[in-house]
């Protein structure tokens, strides 16, 4: 394992930011974070205290410029369908549209997707009406793969409620399974010619370990928990997530975006603060790491701050790592 020197870099001091989607449009670095805020909520592992209600953007026209904060491009008020918690989005763009997509929990509790659309990659952005049909959990992560396939993928278990379905089924007392079986899995789906609905059922992320086998419940070290992402490299694809409670970012390796990944190794070691949640971006011929830690607010675990560091890719194409106590 071979790990990253250079010291992260903090986007903002001016509010809190948390679960950072980073993407180059037209030329320039975007950040989509969510947005921490003291509400009060007292802290559980179901993350009530995690209360956010609205959604900044910020962008950078050189990694080590000055960073823009863009305001308020969408608040929890303007959406018809919400009950609260605004939590980890991602954007994409197609045809000189950017759509902002984001979990957040009905009015009955329940998390969905929603969608909003703007003709600009800082927004502000108008939510369409409904959330999309057929989703559910938390952690949308959509990648470009070429013009016309869009993939999300999306799920966290816990708070997230991903235990609570199977066959994208709601279960009636959902749980997670037991250590020695398969663990949950995150899902993928391709997105509709649109960009607001799914195109297709969502499907089954796969991770094998080294022999092969689907990764098991109880290997909290290595199985998914939450925060995919996704980016490509020298024409594999790269699928990077949370292990939650033993809090890493981990990786896996695919020659499809459906899977199945050979898991791979760490991109990031735990960070001050319970959470990590990251994505992986190429920026002027390099390639970044944007994640959070609590470092800022004094170890709150609901006060995060974004922050980024350079890393790199070896030679048989495995990557550094972060160390998250820098």
């Amino acid at each position: 394992m071979s790990l990253v020197k250079n010291k992260p870099k903090y986007i903002a001091d001016h509010l809190y930011t948390a679960d950072p989607s980073a993407h180059v449009f037209n030329g320039k670095l975007y950040i989509y974070p969510s947005h921490d805020i003291e509400s009060g909520v007292e802290e559980n592992d179901n993350g009530d205290h995690f209360n956010m209600q609205d959604y900044h953007v910020f962008s950078m026209d050189d990694i080590n410029g000055e960073v823009t904060d863009h305001g308020c491009v969408l608040k929890l008020e303007d959406i018809p369908w919400a009950g609260r918690q605004m939590w980890a989005p991602d954007a994409a763009e197609k045809d000189g549209k950017y759509y902002l997509y984001y979990p957040m929990k009905d009015k009955n509790d329940i998390f969905r997707m929603g969608v909003a659309i703007s003709e600009k990659p800082e927004g502000p952005f108008i939510p369409e009406p409904m959330p999309m049909d057929g989703s559910y959990s938390i952690d949308p992560a959509v990648f470009k793969d070429n013009e016309e396939d869009f993939y999300m993928y999306f799920g966290g278990i816990w708070g997230g409620q991903l235990q609570r379905y199977r066959d994208n089924k709601a279960i009636e007392v959902g749980q997670e399974p037991a250590d020695h079986e398969d663990a949950l899995c995150p899902k993928v789906v391709k997105l509709s010619k649109d960009m607001k609905g799914f195109a297709e059922e969502p499907k089954d992320v796969v991770i094998l370990d080294e022999n092969g086998e689907p990764l098991k419940a109880g290997d909290h070290d290595r199985r998914y928990f939450e925060g995919p992402w996704m980016h490509k490299y020298n024409n594999k694809y790269y699928f990077s997530y949370s292990t939650g409670n033993t809090h890493r970012i981990c990786y896996a390796v695919s020659d499809s975006p459906y899977g199945p990944f050979h898991y791979k190794g760490v991109v990031l070691t735990p960070v001050v603060g319970w959470t990590t949640h990251h994505s992986i971006v190429e920026f002027n011929g390099k390639w970044y790491l944007f994640y959070h830690d609590s470092q800022p607010s004094g170890g709150k675990t609901w006060l995060r701050s974004v922050k980024f560091v350079e890393i790199d890719f070896n030679e048989d194409g495995s990557t550094t790592t972060v160390d998250g106590e820098m």
